[in-house]
């Protein structure tokens, strides 16, 4: 199985680039931006050594299963899809946080709980939780965008009082965030499958605000499987999920937090193939579509992106 760790394309009207955590993004003339998915794969803030081969096509496709899918909630970035890991839109300037919203107590919030912490971002979460356990309404727990290093929790407070956001404008980003997670928790309910918490960036661009980046995808969103759920949580056992927790359950087996000194392990090869295994099990889980492979080809994609490009300069 090939996989894509990087591209290196040229297209019309290119003003700059930028590498991120797994995405490859390129700034236009006019606004526009191209953001194309990879095969890296990123786990505490740090990028693992080896691609997941058919990672990037599962993410670009189930953030447009879903961007397409709440268009009525909040307008998003997306204009075009020129391939199957590629998306071309409007270039927004972000605001500097991340709307991280979670139903259940799990990943960094249970270990924060574990750790006898009772606040996250300034919300109290209430004594009593077990991991796994739904909180009586779905908390809103905001993080600074980090572009290196670990994003760090910051509160509502924080965040108006640093002029990161206008007050009104943050009120209407909590609005859109409940709404875009409660659609997408019914849609996941629909598939057999919780909603367990998420994250999803905004940006500005003429006044308006734009839904950016990826939503509801395994990297920025936790999902366990509903069949069970109840059983598993009064056993007190670990509840099965889709999502990347297991890259971090590895990685921290094998003696990886993302800590300074610590060394990331080698990626054998069966663990690389069930990592894809596993991202193809979420899109096929979560779209009730058969998920069609499609083999990389850097030379047919930067044709379909620079068509598609001439359409919108």
């Amino acid at each position: 199985m090939q996989a894509v760790q990087e591209t290196r394309f040229q297209l019309p009207g290119q003003k700059s680039f930028y590498r991120g955590k797994v995405r490859d993004l390129y700034y236009l003339q006019n606004d526009l931006i191209v953001m194309v998915a990879s095969d890296r794969i990123s786990a505490f803030d740090r990028i693992l050594p080896r691609p997941i081969p058919y990672k990037g096509q599962v993410l670009n496709q189930v953030a447009r299963h879903f961007l397409e899918a709440t268009r009525d909630i909040v307008p998003n970035w997306v204009l075009a899809y020129p391939d199957e890991r590629t998306a071309l839109g409007h270039l927004c300037t972000p605001y500097k946080i991340e709307m991280v919203i979670r139903g259940y107590l799990a990943g960094h919030a249970w270990r924060e709980y574990r750790d006898g912490k009772r606040v996250i971002s300034g919300v109290p979460m209430p004594d009593g939780m077990n991991e796994g356990d739904p909180f009586p309404k779905a908390i809103i727990t905001p993080a600074t965008k980090a572009e290196e290093g670990h994003d760090e929790d910051i509160s509502r407070e924080e965040i108006i009082s640093q002029g990161l956001v206008a007050p009104e404008e943050y009120a209407r980003l909590e609005k859109y965030t409940r709404a875009l997670f409660q659609r997408g928790s019914e849609m996941a309910r629909q598939r057999g499958l919780i909603l367990v918490d998420t994250k999803y960036e905004f940006g500005k661009k003429d006044g308006k605000i734009y839904l950016i980046d990826e939503i509801h995808t395994p990297d920025s969103s936790r999902y366990y499987l509903k069949e069970g759920y109840e059983e598993r949580q009064k056993r007190g056992e670990r509840q099965k999920q889709l999502s990347k927790e297991f890259v971090r359950e590895w990685l921290m087996e094998h003696g990886f937090q993302g800590l300074e000194g610590q060394q990331m392990p080698e990626l054998p090869d069966a663990f690389v193939k069930q990592v894809s295994q596993r991202y193809i099990e979420l899109y096929e889980k979560i779209t009730g579509k058969k998920f069609q492979a499609v083999e990389p080809d850097l030379k047919r994609s930067e044709a379909a992106i620079r068509q598609s490009i001439k359409e919108y300069q």
